[in-house]
């Protein structure tokens, strides 16, 4: 399995927009300087939180915990006999 192009280059259009077009587009204020950190600092924790989770997904660390007797069915299936 590997990682969809299409949904890495979406995503990341998507938070390169919140975090480098929008804080050009906060009204001028008093508070200015902080809603642009605000939208920055969000687009790059909320894209690299999605990409981690993403990737994660991949190669998962975890598994499925099948009994033996599943094992024995599925290898019987797959005409992998098991002989003890």
């Amino acid at each position: 399995m590997s990682a969809s192009p299409v949904a890495v280059l979406v995503f990341t259009i998507l938070w390169g927009v919140v975090g480098i077009v929008l804080p050009f587009l906060v009204p001028k204020g008093p508070n200015r300087g902080i809603l642009q950190a605000i939208l920055i600092l969000t687009a790059a924790t909320c894209w690299l939180f999605w990409l981690c989770c993403y990737m994660a997904q991949m190669n998962p660390l975890i598994g499925p915990k099948l009994e033996n007797t599943t094992l024995l069915l599925i290898a019987r299936e797959w005409g992998k006999e098991v002989t003890s």
